[in-house]
């Protein structure tokens, strides 16, 4: 049918299709900015547009329904290629970082600002109610709200142009680092340009979609895909019997792995719901769906695992019954493990032993400590023992999992959406059987990572097709695939032993960890690892007990995710802790000011906790735990016990103190150059993946500091596997501690070459000069610019192009730590649960980019907010995940954020990071989860052990049920 509608200012007169979709519509015509998070389900708010001035789904309509109606998208908020000033107040406040519906944001800031006038935190709850932020926490839209007030009555408007203070402050020393500055990405994201993965597709491309498993568990007895071949249109189909015989694994982590290569690219034995069965390339992605139905299968079903404890049990079903194989150290018994191999289940290859026994379902193992527990106990006036569980959740990124493959010559290009450019080359180079030249890696921007795209989970499938036909292929996941095939947080069971005297000393702790690591082992050793890691340094004591160990089982498939295990390490000793106090007669508080690190600790633990190889004692230089503490206290009114005048509602509070890592010393490993142009402007080119955090902008401040230039004058370009150098990638809180230091080094390469370069122009020496602002070089007879710098290095009798690169890595830590305070109201008689107050205090030494950490530290309680009280994947007796949409799966939203949410940053002066910079994000998420329930003990008397605290769990613990 033909319709006619008015689109960003000018009427449309188009046929459209009988119930096209109407995001589609939008997208085809170039509105980009129109983003389908959930599959037309109308609950993320990515696709909002305004229709008739009222922001409405567009993937809840069809395009006939735009027949006769007005619509605006993103597109309409900037002109001559400038950001509108809604745009820019979402930017200046740090509501722009991975930046999926950050054109969205802008719509709903628009409605609400011409229909209400000033309006109220009410009126701005309500009014973004339906967009889903995943990663600032909703916190900076408030501050949008208000930036937005000012720049509408200025059209000067610019960033620092309002009255209103957009982030704290820090390091007046500095220019830019330290200081709120646009995100260098920003005006691209919020103005809906092309920036993602879907945007670079080419006309022509190929589809690809995957029929997966409905069997959880189940060997493929045959398969026929006759059918669907021969319907029109379709390229190819692969299934364990036509692809590469190769095993790999898909955790993005440093070579060699501490994971097993436990999986082809299709396998014979299904293992977990939505296990792959077979990819169908087609010209068109209903095509690709309608040969997925021709396809048939036939199974032998298996018993299904779900549980640690049906893994753990005496002659459970194997999940990985392959043959068994070491590059290095294989046991002396392995000839006789494999004697009951099964040649259906393929392979588990291991680069090294991680105590893995995948035949008794043990992905993987590890035990250690310091001095003698059992000594410790003895000494211990009060010993407690408890077990705290956690549940399966998702990351829920924005932007589904998306790759789009296609030739250039004879060299295949990856447009990725990816944490791990460097890894995922390496693995699609194994899987495809070719060399790392032949293949060129772009990250495009992520639209939300968390750790779920730290996993090779599509890309090797649509570059295999690609090799093998030249031709390029388009894949992104299905919100319904983002659960059931993608990587989510390990399951655990963690007991905790730990004794102290009567005065509170603690004189030993034992943690032992149960791992649910599912169908594949990626992460299997060092996720439950890093819930002892991030969680035991934190309390000073002689004796300490580990022992960790993975069991492979039938639940959806695990992985990274934010906190990498941490989370669930602090749920349970913070828990045990408070549980402690309670049993000593001592304030939580209290407790843990006797014991806690401190800065000049010697972290002992750690040379038993390496990653994959053996740990190293650190020493905890800075610590920001002392301000953390005091003025977390002070804001809570911690010892004033609050009434409500409900007789229903009980109010407590709670405290707990985290930490998380920078990186991983001595195995990441990041590179940088700062390359001088001829008209003295920079070009920083990074290996690191900006993933929405600021990274980028924080190569580009620490360069600008360095080389005195201002950062408009400053490009980067990072992630790309052909214009940047390697870098291990953007997870274990890397970003800003390993690239960004490598990007400092490199500018403090170029500077000496510079000074030399201006040395010989001014004929000083190199020690009279000095760099100053605006990038220019100063002597004691004269000065020189940097672009009279290049032009003159550039000549025909010049010394060539200044270009400054260095590597960085380093065996020194620099340790981010926290305090978490929380007020909650428990109704003892329907059990719900209302976050009153929530501040979360955090040292991450100087911060970068203070507005874009603020949010972050925002955005990580949310997500732990969610896990703690309501996220869980749910399964039914056959292993099927029932709740894989995010409706009904229940994640954070706007009405979910805590009605007093307060994040403080505590500046501490750290030796090692770039300008003292540690790391912000990650860290945010341990907290919540034990802050929460023991405010909630401390409310009504009931602990809560297992996560999601629920109200019939409440009311079950009041007895009550």
């Amino acid at each position: 049918m033909n319709i006619e509608f008015t689109l960003n200012g000018k009427t449309r007169s188009l046929y459209v299709d009988d119930f096209q979709n109407a995001q589609d519509f939008l997208t085809q015509l170039g509105m980009i900015s129109v983003r389908d998070s959930d599959d037309h389900a109308g609950f993320t708010g990515s696709d909002t547009i305004l229709l008739d001035g009222k922001p409405v789904n567009a993937g809840l309509l069809i395009a006939a329904q735009l027949d006769g109606h007005t619509v605006e998208t993103g597109e309409s908020l900037s002109a001559h290629n400038k950001m509108g000033f809604l745009q820019a107040a979402l930017v200046d406040a740090g509501a722009v970082q991975s930046g999926y519906n950050a054109p969205a944001s802008a719509l709903i800031l628009k409605e609400l600002l011409e229909r209400v006038e000033n309006p109220t935190e009410a009126d701005i709850r309500d009014a973004f109610s339906g967009l889903f932020v995943r990663d600032y926490g909703y916190m900076p839209l408030f501050k949008a709200v208000e930036l937005a007030l000012e720049y509408r009555d200025n059209p000067q408007f610019s960033h620092g142009s309002a009255e209103a203070k957009i982030a704290p402050e820090f390091r007046e020393d500095l220019r830019d680092v330290g200081t709120p500055r646009r995100k260098v990405d920003g005006a691209q994201l919020v103005m809906g340009r092309k920036a993602y993965v879907e945007d670079r597709v080419e006309s022509g491309t190929l589809h690809m979609k995957l029929l997966r498993s409905s069997f959880a568990h189940a060997y493929i007895t045959k398969i026929d895909t006759s059918m669907a071949e021969s319907l029109p249109g379709v390229v190819s189909i692969i299934t364990h019997e036509n692809c590469p015989d190769v095993y790999y694994g898909s955790a993005g982590q440093g070579f060699p792995e501490p994971s097993p290569y436990d999986k082809r690219m299709f396998n014979q034995k299904i293992r977990h719901h939505g296990d792959r069965i077979a990819a169908v390339v087609a010209e068109t992605e209903q095509i690709a769906l309608d040969a997925l139905a021709l396809i048939n299968v036939e199974y032998e079903a298996l018993p299904v695992v779900m549980s640690i404890d049906e893994a753990k049990a005496e002659g459970a079903p194997i999940i990985q019954n392959g043959l068994i194989e070491y590059v290095v150290g294989a046991p002396d018994d392995l000839e006789q493990q494999n004697s009951s191999a099964d040649p259906r289940d393929g392979k588990v290859i291991y680069q090294f032993p991680i105590g893995g026994d995948p035949h008794r379902n043990i992905a993987a193992s590890v035990e250690g400590g310091i001095g003698d527990v059992e000594v410790g106990f003895k000494e211990a006036d009060v010993v407690l023992e408890r077990v705290y569980e956690s549940s399966q959740i998702q990351c829920t990124p924005l932007e589904p999992h998306t790759v789009f493959t296609k030739m250039e010559g004879d060299r295949l290009i990856i447009h990725a959406s990816t944490q791990v450019p460097w890894h995922l080359r390496r693995i699609v180079a194994r899987v495809l059987g070719i060399k790392e030249n032949k293949i060129h890696v772009i990250k495009e921007r992520v639209g939300g990572g968390y750790g779920s795209k730290q996993d090779i989970l599509l890309d090797e499938l649509a570059a295999w097709v690609t090799w093998q036909t030249g031709l390029p292929v388009f894949y992104q996941f299905t919100r319904e695939e983002e659960f059931i095939s993608c990587s989510t947080r390990h399951v655990m069971k963690i007991k905790v032993k730990i004794g102290a005297k009567k005065d509170g000393t603690m004189t030993a702790i034992d943690m032992t960890v149960d791992a649910n690591t599912g169908p594949f082992g990626n992460h299997c050793l060092t996720v439950p690892m890093n819930a002892c890691s991030k969680s035991l340094p934190l309390f000073l004591c002689d004796h300490f007990h580990f022992d960790v160990t993975a069991y492979y089982s039938n639940i959806a498939p695990t992985g990274a995710y934010q906190g990498y295990g941490a989370p669930k390490g602090s749920y349970a000793l913070q828990m045990a802790v408070a549980e402690l106090a309670e049993a000593l007669g001592m304030g939580p508080l209290a407790l843990i000011e006797k014991n806690r690190v401190r800065e000049g600790s010697m972290l002992e633990i750690l040379k038993c906790l390496g990653e994959g190889r053996e740990g190293k004692a650190a020493p905890v230089i800075s610590c920001g735990l002392d301000g953390s503490l005091k003025k977390g206290a002070q804001l809570i009114e911690w010892g004033k016990k609050v009434e409500s005048g409900d007789p229903d509602v009980k109010i407590g509070k709670g405290v707990v103190i985290i930490q998380q890592g920078s990186g991983l010393p001595g195995l990441d490993h990041s590179n940088a150059e700062v390359k001088l142009l001829t008209d003295g402007t920079l070009l920083v080119r990074s290996g690191g993946a900006d993933l929405g955090t600021g990274l980028d902008t924080v190569c580009v401040k620490v360069t600008a500091e360095v080389l005195k230039t201002p950062m408009d004058d400053i490009a980067i370009r990072s992630g790309d596997s052909d214009a940047t150098s390697f870098d291990t990638g953007a997870y274990a809180s890397s970003g800003t501690y390993f690239s960004g230091n490598a990007a400092l080094k490199a500018a403090e390469d170029l500077k000496v070459k510079i000074l030399k370069a201006a040395s010989e122009m001014l004929s000083e020496p190199e020690e009279d000069l000095v760099i100053e602002y605006p990038s220019v070089v100063k002597g004691k007879k004269g000065q020189v610019s940097f672009e009279e710098i290049s032009r003159d290095s550039l000549t025909g009798e010049g010394r060539g192009q200044l270009i400054g690169s260095a590597s960085y890595t380093t065996e020194d830590s620099a340790f981010p730590y926290g305090a978490h305070f929380c007020q909650v109201a428990v109704n003892v008689r329907n059990g719900s649960i209302k976050i009153q107050k929530y501040y979360a205090l955090q040292d991450c030494g100087t911060p970068i980019n203070p507005e874009l950490a603020q949010g972050q530290i925002y955005g990580g309680v949310m997500k732990s907010i969610g896990h703690t009280l309501y996220e869980e994947m749910v399964f039914d007796n056959n292993g099927c995940c029932i709740n894989p949409d995010l409706r009904s799966y229940g994640v954070p939203m706007m009405g979910d954020v805590p009605e007093d949410f307060q994040v403080h940053m505590i500046y501490t002066e750290d030796p090692f990071g770039p300008f003292g910079g540690k790391s912000i994000s990650e860290i945010a998420v341990n907290g919540a989860a034990p802050v929460i329930a023991n405010a909630i003990h401390d409310a009504c008397g009931v602990w809560v052990r297992s996560w999601p605290i629920t109200p019939e769990k409440i009311l079950r613990g009041l007895g009550k049920i």
